[in-house]
């Protein structure tokens, strides 16, 4: 115990550390200092070290020279990122609304106006009210639906908006048309029943512009003429064109049994058999 008394005595004891001239050993300089005095200035030289550290790397870029750290600016790009895919869900959400709507008002339902907010981090939507048809809706609806008039969405696409469709277009295939045109119920285009692997030909001079396969419909060939007309080629069990290939009418593009073939003229799809005879 007494040791450590003494020691602690020395720890605490000013000490005179003096600086002398070389010459004639006159003190020039002198401070009193102790063990504890240096520990305490050691101890604030650290903690000064360690605030100016801090301040500068929280008010100055100097993090964004050093590789593998993150700078203010990767946290701005971070925050703005961020920013970006909320701005990005909530125009997700809009759409997925507005999409439901266009596909209730085509299924001549009533669609609804829904509160689209967020609760977390998640995008809630909620029913809240029903947008009731306008007598001009109604009447609209109507005369579009109807088989024929000048609103009439069947007569529209049964028939060429233009003289400019070519005559001259050959038949794909011979066969039977199992299933007709119909865009009211979906089907824009014609299927026809031929015999197994049956020879599928171009219905006039073209390019190959696509060439897909998926489970449903086997091989997707379509083929962009000129005047604005394109003719499609579904359930193909093998092709022999790829997408850019220049082909003539007749030539072979491929096999099928059945056929499904749609003709579509400046953007809207037209009955075949209006110009082929199968």
């Amino acid at each position: 115990m007494e040791k450590i008394k003494n020691w602690w005595r020395g720890f605490v004891k000013k000490q005179r550390l003096a600086m002398l001239d070389s010459d004639d050993d006159t003190e020039r300089w002198h401070i009193y200092i102790s063990g504890g005095r240096i520990l305490i200035g050691l101890i604030s030289l650290i903690l000064v070290l360690a605030l100016a550290v801090v301040l500068l790397v929280v008010y100055t870029p100097v993090m964004d020279t050093l590789g593998g750290y993150p700078g203010n600016r990767s946290r701005e790009i971070l925050i703005q990122n961020v920013m970006k895919l909320d701005s990005l869900e909530r125009q997700m959400a809009n759409l997925t609304l507005y999409s439901d709507n266009i596909a209730l008002i085509m299924e001549g339902k009533t669609p609804v106006i829904r509160d689209v907010s967020r609760i977390g981090d998640s995008v809630q939507m909620q029913d809240k009210t029903l947008v009731a048809p306008s007598l001009a809706d109604s009447m609209l609806r109507a005369r579009m639906e109807a088989a024929s008039g000048d609103y009439s969405l069947a007569a529209s696409v049964a028939s060429p908006r233009s003289g400019a469709m070519a005559t001259d277009l050959i038949a794909p295939a011979k066969g039977l048309v199992q299933t007709r045109f119909s865009p009211v119920n979906g089907r824009f285009g014609v299927e026809i029943v031929t015999t197994s692997n049956h020879p599928i030909v171009a219905v006039r001079d073209g390019s190959v512009i696509l060439n897909v396969w998926s489970p449903e419909q086997g091989y997707v060939v379509e083929i962009q003429h000129s005047d604005n007309m394109l003719s499609v080629y579904r359930q193909l069990s093998s092709v022999e064109r790829a997408v850019g290939a220049r082909v003539k009418a007749g030539e072979i593009i491929g096999v099928a049994s059945p056929l499904g073939f749609e003709l579509w003229y400046n953007g809207t799809p037209v009955d075949p058999e209006n110009y082929i005879v199968f």
